[in-house]
This record gives C-alpha cells, sequence and structure tokens, in this order.
C-alpha cells in the first residue's frame, strides 16, 4: 500500500510561482514512476507531467512545458512539481499519482491539493 499526500498549494497572483510536493509512504518509492495531474472546476482531470523512477527523465504536457518543472528526491520518498508563470488557467486542484512496478497504469493517488491563480 502506497500513500501519497501533497502539500504546497494555494492562491498566487498570475505570473508567480508555487512548489508543490508529493510525500509518499513505503520503502520502494525510488522504483515508482510518479506524475502529476490537475482538475480544474468542470473539466475533467488531465496529465501535467510525469517522471521516471530514476528522475532522468520527464514529459510534460504542452500547455505547461517551459513553466513547469517535475523533480524527485529518493531519499526523501518526495515528488516536486515547481510552478512558474502561473496563469489563471493553471488553477485548480493538482494530484499526484505513482506508477508501482507490475501496475498498468498509475494505481495509487493523493488527496490533491488546490491551486488558485488569480488575474
Amino acid at each position: 500500500q502506497v500513500q501519497l499526500v501533497e502539500s504546497g498549494g494555494g492562491l498566487v497572483q498570475a505570473g508567480g510561482s508555487l512548489r508543490l510536493s508529493c510525500a509518499a509512504s513505503g520503502r520502494t518509492f525510488s522504483t515508482y514512476a510518479m506524475a502529476w495531474f490537475r482538475q480544474a472546476p468542470g473539466k475533467e482531470r488531465e496529465f501535467v507531467g510525469r517522471i521516471t523512477w530514476s528522475g532522468s527523465y520527464t514529459v510534460y504536457a504542452d500547455s505547461v512545458k517551459g513553466r513547469f518543472t517535475i523533480s524527485r528526491d529518493n531519499a526523501a520518498n518526495t515528488v516536486y512539481l515547481q510552478m512558474n508563470g502561473l496563469k489563471p488557467e493553471d488553477t485548480g486542484v493538482y494530484y499526484c499519482a505513482a506508477w508501482t512496478t507490475g501496475s498498468s497504469g498509475y494505481n495509487y493517488w493523493g488527496q490533491g491539493t488546490q491551486v488558485t491563480v488569480s488575474s
């Protein structure tokens, strides 16, 4: 069983920055691929970006490319989402997710943290 807990959300003005954290339980965090998703009010959840177990490879949605950066600290069992140049359309609940070994997809999810960007 893996537990994921996000933190770092809040209210920020357009153009500002936030850093989200996702702390994971378990001793095999370093074997998980991790990802961030978000869901805006009235919209479906969408992919933001992902990072491999080693942290050597990342992929981002076009909407955040060049503004957001995912990183991880396997010693601390934590994955981060650095968000710069925030826009009102980045508003939503941000979730981290884990893809554990042998799974066919992201099989563990956090409870989410709210990010609100004012114009």
